[in-house]
């Protein structure tokens, strides 16, 4: 039986399992009677990945079906500084679980520009979880605080993913924010308005700030604004996010799973 290497984002941590993809989903997502289930996201990785950190040629002995042929549903490798020991050529799909077990795979993209100047809001899932609004686009945020940090704080590596602000990401004082999903918004308007703004208007003196410094690494699907966004130092990958309008025509079933 095959045997495929996973790397867990909620949590972090890398996974050898029997199961494919979609499986090893529904497995992660609703689990068993002992494991919490909710919302995650992995990649797969290359079989052919090898690094000494961790002991892959053991797990991958490790992982076999039980003599009544049963999958072996999870072997873990490591549940502690994985990031940065894998290499950005070595992911593969990323695949987005809810928490009713539906999977949805996407594909690697090309790094998108930096799109006109506003304010964003990012999900910073691996190697910590915190929830920060910024005035810098995502490459430039990324080099902020992995190879360029411009503070003490600094990051061998990122997965983050930027969610929609609506109004408020042009304008945080008086932008209505009805739409939004977050139970934090009030907080979230008064963060959003210490930032230095983009258009120049009531500058504050901040280029990133902290909303919450330790966030649940749970998010609404529907708020993904563009797509997912992986580094190891120098190296960067983008996965797009496909429109609402494709995954309601083509996921119909995820997409009203993540919905839910």
């Amino acid at each position: 039986m095959d045997v495929h290497l996973y790397f867990s984002l909620i949590p972090e941590a890398l996974i050898a399992s029997n199961l494919p993809p979609e499986k090893f989903g529904q497995y992660y997502a609703t689990g068993s009677g002992y494991k919490s289930k909710g919302q995650c996201l992995f990649f797969e990785i290359s079989r052919d990945f090898r690094n000494e950190h961790f002991e892959i040629a053991t797990a991958i002995e490790r992982c076999r079906p039980t003599p009544s042929g049963t999958p072996k549903h999870s072997v873990y490798l490591s549940v502690y500084r994985v990031l940065e020991h894998l290499p950005i050529e070595a992911l593969g799909k990323l695949y987005l679980t809810t928490s009713y077990g539906h999977t949805l795979g996407l594909e690697r993209g090309e790094l998108p520009e930096e799109g006109e100047s506003c304010l964003h809001l990012y999900q910073d899932l691996v190697p910590v979880n915190s929830l920060v609004v910024s005035n810098l686009g995502p490459k430039t945020y990324y080099e902020s605080v992995t190879v360029k940090p411009s503070k003490f704080i600094r990051f061998p590596g990122l997965f983050f993913v930027e969610l929609e602000l609506g109004e408020l990401a042009t304008d945080p004082a008086n932008g209505k924010a009805e739409t939004l999903p977050y139970p934090f918004v009030d907080h979230l308007r008064e963060t959003l308005m210490t930032l230095k703004q983009p258009s120049g208007d009531k500058p504050g003196g901040k280029e990133s700030k902290m909303v919450h410094r330790v966030h649940s690494l749970e998010f609404p699907y529907s708020m993904v604004k563009g797509g997912f966004h992986v580094g190891n130092s120098y190296d960067m990958a983008f996965y797009p996010m496909p429109s609402h309008r494709e995954l309601k025509q083509r996921h119909d079933q995820w997409w009203r799973s993540a919905n839910i």
